[in-house]
């Protein structure tokens, strides 16, 4: 059996990445490994909130692995605290680290390369799946989600809240990938056959700050 840690960002990718590893009967998914910005006790880049987060982990049944990371985290920080994370998954029996990566050959090679040194396997269960059919794929079976963050340089403010969804794909401009691969948004998913029962999400304030729009979400009763 393959001890695998899951990358995760707290939207539709790594959600779908779970999905998928847990129909591998050779592998035993271990953990949720998330970096979280320490000033703001949010997900890394997609703004969602720390309770939001501990109930994505409850409904999928998993522990949560989370990294601190400093408010503008300089690279060298990033890679030290991420490789005392390998260290601990490496002693606690861990054998791999799983990524929802789609296309993006340099994103993967840095994994690849990260992981390199530290006796860690890099699976990318995603990888190279047409990101139209693999968007589409997701809303058929099940998997519900908001966008949690636009990066305004490439889709409108509006898009910030929208649920994924048949809607949204056939409303978005051309050129913008249907999984938001190139950066163009960030999702939070709240339902799908990788939890045992929906988030009841709620949507608050919208923000817009250094180029990107942040929809806020809340889990009620959290």
């Amino acid at each position: 059996m393959k001890r695998v840690l899951l990358s995760w960002s707290s939207g539709k990718d790594s959600a779908w990445t779970l999905h998928a590893l847990r129909r591998d009967p050779a592998i035993e998914i271990c953990g949720l490994l998330t970096t979280l910005n320490s000033e703001f006790d949010r997900v890394a880049m997609h703004g969602v909130r720390r309770a939001v987060l501990e109930a994505q982990a409850a409904a999928a049944g998993l522990p949560l692995w989370i990294v601190p990371l400093p408010w503008r985290c300089p690279n060298e920080v990033y890679e030290q605290r991420m490789a005392e994370t390998c260290e601990r998954a490496i002693r606690e029996g861990i054998h791999a680290v799983a990524f929802g990566d789609l296309f993006l050959e340099d994103v993967r090679a840095y994994r690849v390369r990260q992981l390199a040194p530290t006796g860690l396997e890099p699976l990318f269960p995603l990888w190279q799946l047409p990101t139209d059919a693999l968007a589409r794929e997701m809303i058929a079976g099940g998997l519900r989600a908001r966008i949690s963050c636009v990066d305004t340089k490439q889709l409108p403010v509006r898009f910030a809240g929208r649920e994924f969804d048949a809607d949204l794909l056939r409303d978005f401009p051309a050129g913008i990938d249907p999984c938001g691969e190139r950066g163009e948004f960030h999702t939070c998913v709240y339902a799908g056959p990788m939890f045992s029962a929906p988030l009841p999400l709620t949507t608050g304030e919208i923000v817009t700050r250094d180029g990107f729009t942040f929809a806020d979400f809340v889990v009620a009763g959290a």
